[in-house]
């Protein structure tokens, strides 16, 4: 008998609730407000009354807190005008909290495909605004970020992961910039093989993430292992170096990499092997 629920199983408002203290729960813009994209009903697309995007306050061990998480069961997890509105504004309030001598928390639950295609440049930019508020929040207190499966986090929310004060994904997570089908239709199946499961896991799974530094906590998927490394990751306070301000070590251990040959597990972590300074 499994001791520790499932927190991949959790739907996105289930694991804001479970991430916050018992209780404390309070959302904000939730389904009732009917504040959805009015971009998807004219192509076809039935729209979802709260646009995928939870935005949860509440408290985490007694300091107020705000947890937004993505529906990655909803178009993808994929992000719009709305739903990246909702996220932005609420990352952006936290920070105003911090300035105004409340502090306030934030992790977000990362689930997505990235910019929603319907919406094209409304979701871009949505994402950019993400983006400048991850770095504006993240110098009060960290912004934790957790992928835990099934969608992954790809596309600009990649970005706005690798952004993030600490990560924590799952084995069954997947974290990457182009997702496997994107990848492989530019590239060929040759290059890369959306359908190979073993094989996209083993360039982009939680796991290899882990051994390559580029994520902070790797857990098994269950709902206290996950609050556990949430915990964890917050009392560790903002970092000294953020993991995205480390960008010329990166960029030299990219140019390094023989790009005319196939990377495989065992090259990533080669390349990317030994602490990042």
């Amino acid at each position: 008998m499994r001791n520790d629920p499932s927190f991949i199983e959790l739907r996105a408002r289930e694991r804001a609730r479970a991430l916050l203290d018992d209780g404390s729960y309070r959302e904000l813009l939730d389904p009732f407000e009917g504040i959805m994209s009015p971009w998807l009903a004219p192509q076809g697309v039935v729209p979802q009354s709260d646009d995928g995007m939870v935005v949860a306050r509440g408290t985490i061990n007694g300091q107020s807190a705000v947890v937004i998480a993505i529906e990655g069961t909803f178009q993808g997890g994929s992000m719009g005008e709305v739903s990246g509105a909702k996220m932005a504004a609420a990352l952006e309030l936290a920070a105003e909290d911090n300035r105004s001598g409340i502090p306030t928390q934030a992790v977000l639950c990362l689930e997505t495909g990235g910019v929603r295609l319907q919406e094209a440049n409304l979701g871009l930019a949505a994402i950019a605004d993400i983006h400048a508020a991850i770095v504006d929040l993240r110098r009060y207190t960290p912004v934790i970020g957790i992928v835990a499966g099934t969608v992954g986090c790809f596309g600009g929310m990649s970005i706005a992961a690798a952004l993030c004060s600490y990560l924590i994904v799952t084995r069954e997570a997947r974290l990457g910039l182009n997702g496997p089908q994107v990848i492989e239709q530019e590239a060929g199946i040759e290059e890369y093989d959306s359908r190979d499961r073993p094989f996209i896991w083993s360039m982009t799974g939680g796991e290899i993430r882990a051994a390559s530094g580029l994520v902070d906590a790797l857990v098994d998927d269950g709902i206290s292992a996950v609050k556990t490394a949430m915990h964890d990751a917050i009392a560790k306070g903002v970092p000294a170096q953020h993991r995205s301000d480390k960008y010329a070590d990166f960029l030299t251990r990219l140019t390094s990499f023989d790009t005319r040959q196939q990377a495989d597990t065992a090259q990533i972590k080669q390349l990317f092997a030994g602490e990042v300074k």
